[in-house]
């Protein structure tokens, strides 16, 4: 385990990650990483017709999350400043194994795993999910231009691949711990008792690591 704190939210499109990093920054005066989102050009097409834009889509999200991690390594995580992001880069994984084809997804994971070799690995994980009428009130809520057209149909797989990527992640690293959360029973957005207990859960997973017992008693 690294000796500061680097932690990333993750979940289905709609869930809050977002949300909970920037509440978990300001709580614990952690730096807050936030994905790139609006910017990827491909991205209102790609939920137009999902076939036809996804290795572009994929493309773009993988080298800018890679430029990110790149610099949050060198300028926050090596000078022993701690991390909260809004994604875990293992997420591409997840999108591309379910929208690529068999010979794009071939060509893709070869660029991720070049990309990601030498990548910072998170030592905590929180875990959102929720069911879909709970993700689709939230998008709808949120008002984004480009997921007016996403599909229910794809945002209900999503959170399927989803359950099944975190189970793959403890039991190829189980000494990441993961926070599951469930979105439909708490809403740490309107209520700051459900926050709270949300803050008690991430104060106990950090102080069972060794290396960060020191840091989080300064906190």
């Amino acid at each position: 385990m690294m000796k500061i704190p680097f932690i990333t939210v993750e979940g289905p499109i709609g869930v809050g990650k977002t949300s909970l990093s920037k509440a978990i920054a300001e709580h614990y005066q952690f730096h807050l990483l936030k994905e790139i989102v609006d910017e990827n050009p491909f991205l209102g097409k790609f939920y137009n017709d999902i076939e036809e834009w996804s290795f572009q889509t994929e493309m773009f999200f993988l080298c800018n999350r890679y430029k990110q991690l790149e610099d949050i390594n060198h300028k926050y995580l090596q000078l022993d400043k701690p991390v909260i992001a809004d994604y875990h880069i293992y997420k591409n994984l997840i999108f591309a194994k379910r929208t690529l084809k068999t010979v794009q997804y071939d060509k893709y994971i070869k660029i991720y795993d070049i990309l990601t070799k030498d990548m910072p690995k998170p030592n905590l994980i929180i875990y959102l999910n929720a069911s879909l009428d709970t993700l689709l009130s939230r998008i709808a809520k949120r008002g984004r231009e480009i997921e007016r057209n996403i599909d229910p149909g794809y945002l209900k797989q999503l959170s399927k691949d989803y359950e099944t990527a975190m189970k793959d992640l403890e039991q190829a690293d189980p000494s990441i711990p993961i926070i599951k959360i469930d979105g439909d029973s708490l809403d740490f957005v309107q209520n700051p008792n459900d926050l709270h207990s949300i803050f008690e859960k991430l104060d106990l997973a950090l102080n069972k690591g060794e290396d960060l017992n020191e840091f989080t008693r300064k906190v």
